[in-house]
């Protein structure tokens, strides 16, 4: 019988963590900022306070690799990642002083911050060899998100900001039992550490670097927003309810555009290149359309465009990097891609976009992504026509063709 499920798993429980997984992380992401305001931090000590999970995710991520790989039990791993992420977020939520907060933040983003990488390692392990496809198991997550999103709204509202230790810990729990359902897993597709061997290799490729640096100016205004939505929601006189329905908004319609993404775009620079400049334009039309809403239920429909925009940035930056960089440096170029936009972008967004908001307001913050987004547009429409006048020969797309030949 224990053979029998091993090999087969029970999928739906696999489902069931990941909706709850991506529940819980969208309660932190979009409601922690009103808790840390109802305790008494400003918009700078806010921004600084969630970019930290940016700068652990550069230690946390291999370190939770490399015992992945060691130990060769992802149910378990995944396990003790929850469980310290649950003892954590209720210290955070229990601190009296910044100062606890702050220390209790890091260990909580060190246990945090890499449980979405790892779930998907998890997921792909048990799917293995199977028909199956990831796509199915991550429309729940996408599920998880948005619904979540949409009903804890009107809970806290009702019950108050301090209500979401109790909403985090209960979605958290749902999430080790949906968990402890699986049956023990005989093998792992691995996760490798940052493999930084590649890295030297990558910055003699200055096109490369410059995909990588317009790609941060874009991602920048996309972490500040993230940040502060909620802020600014309440700000305009929003409810809870409100700042539900924008992220619900946002994400309901992004397993979607994944989906066109992957079945009509095709895997060539120039046409990538092309569509990530005209992501990038929409970009800054979001952030225009932000900086001049007067109006919460305004800023919640604004927010149907990040299913456009952030979805198919970071689809269309993935495919590029594969392209961008030759097959033995590939890992390495994720891995830089990843740290550089969501990483750096997260840090500096975090920090800059925390400044903008305490000192100068939401809209000065909005029309400094205008901004940012356009020099980054800029930029990816210069690299589209460097490559469409054929005055750019791409190593990793020569080497894919001969080996096409071959």
């Amino acid at each position: 019988m224990r053979e029998y499920l091993n090999k087969h798993p029970s999928f739906s429980s696999l489902k069931w963590f990941n909706f709850f997984v991506y529940g819980t992380v969208v309660l932190f992401t979009s409601f922690f900022p009103l808790y840390l305001q109802d305790v008494g931090m400003n918009k700078l000590e806010i921004g600084s306070l969630m970019s930290v999970g940016a700068l652990v995710s550069i230690i946390a991520n291999p370190f939770w690799g490399i015992w992945s790989d060691r130990y060769q039990n992802m149910r378990r791993i995944v396990l003790v990642m929850l469980t310290g992420t649950l003892v954590l977020s209720q210290l955070v939520f229990q601190a009296h002083t910044y100062e606890m907060i702050y220390v209790s933040i890091l260990f909580f983003y060190f246990f945090q911050g890499p449980l979405f990488a790892q779930s998907n390692t998890m997921i792909l392990s048990y799917i293995d060899g199977t028909n199956h496809k990831f796509g199915s198991f991550r429309l729940w997550g996408s599920l998880g998100w948005a619904l979540t999103a949409i009903l804890a709204g009107p809970v806290i509202e009702w019950a108050g900001v301090s209500i979401l230790s109790y909403l985090f810990a209960a979605l958290l729990c749902a999430a080790m039992l949906s968990l402890v359902a699986l049956p023990r897993l005989d093998h792992s597709i691995g996760v490798a550490p940052l493999p930084f061997k590649g890295f030297q290799k990558i910055f003699y490729n200055p096109f490369f670097l410059c995909f990588i640096f317009f790609g941060i100016l874009v991602s920048i205004p996309n972490t500040m927003n993230n940040t502060f939505v909620s802020l600014y929601i309440t700000e305009l006189g929003g409810s809870k309810t409100m700042i539900g329905l924008a992220v619900f908004l946002s994400s309901i319609l992004e397993v979607g555009v994944l989906l066109l993404c992957n079945r009509f775009l095709k895997r060539k620079v120039s046409v990538l290149l092309g569509w990530l400049a005209l992501v990038s334009v929409l970009f800054v039309l979001r952030w225009w359309l932000m900086a001049g809403a007067t109006t919460p239920l305004q800023v919640a429909f604004i927010q149907i465009l990040h299913c456009i925009t952030f979805g198919g940035f970071f689809y269309v930056g993935t495919q590029l990097t594969m392209l961008l960089v030759p097959r033995p440096y590939r890992s390495s170029g994720q891995a830089l891609y990843t740290l550089a936009w969501s990483g750096i972008s997260g840090i500096l967004g975090g920090v800059l976009g925390g400044w903008l908001y305490q000192n100068l307001g939401a809209q000065s913050m909005y029309q400094s992504g205008v901004f940012l987004s356009f020099i980054g547009t800029l930029g990816f429409g210069l690299m589209w026509l460097f490559v469409s006048r054929g005055d750019y020969l791409n190593p990793a797309e020569q080497e894919e063709e001969l080996a096409g030949h071959e």
